[in-house]
């Protein structure tokens, strides 16, 4: 008699739920009405956790501005530079050469080598570069040649014409300065 029981009331929970769930299933969904977008309220600024005072005055503008225009430029070098390097001039391969940007007068011979197969000088430029010469050799801004290498002298050959268009013709002698 117990399990007739027991069957009925499983019986009876198995009717229950399946009546539930076809009853859940006859259920239409509801469409959510729209919703009204919700407005958030600002945050409230919140008031800080430790209150230290500040070490900057205030600045107060009484109507002066300063002015910078008569004060002296910082970054503008000291020394200025007014001269401008003499166009570099070219041999007559195209080549730039330092030796032909100045006069043959501002060279100062230093050194002069005799007896070898050719003879050979020493010239400094005026900003004491040096240079080695040998016979043949271009030297100067007016197209001056290299002609003779003696034991005490350099002589150079010029050979141009100036602002009037004249030709000119001149030997320069560049001396060996005595030992002292």
């Amino acid at each position: 008699m117990q399990k007739k029981v027991n069957k009925i009331r499983i019986l009876l929970i198995l009717v229950l739920v399946g009546s539930l769930s076809i009853v859940g299933c006859d259920k239409k969904k509801e469409t959510p009405s729209p919703k009204q977008p919700q407005v958030k309220k600002p945050l409230e600024p919140q008031p800080p956790i430790q209150h230290q005072e500040s070490t900057v005055k205030a600045f107060t503008d009484h109507g002066s501005r300063i002015s910078f225009g008569d004060q002296k430029d910082p970054f503008k070098p000291l020394i200025v530079v007014s001269k401008k390097a003499p166009a570099a001039k070219k041999n007559r391969f195209g080549q730039v050469i330092p030796i032909l940007n100045y006069e043959v007068s501002q060279f100062k011979v230093t050194g002069i080598i005799v007896g070898m197969k050719e003879n050979s000088a020493m010239v400094l430029d005026p900003t004491g570069k040096p240079y080695i010469l040998k016979a043949g050799m271009e030297i100067g801004r007016n197209e001056g040649r290299v002609t003779k290498i003696a034991p005490n002298y350099i002589e150079v050959f010029e050979q141009y014409r100036d602002e009037s268009g004249k030709p000119v013709k001149k030997t320069i002698r560049l001396t060996l300065p005595k030992k002292e």
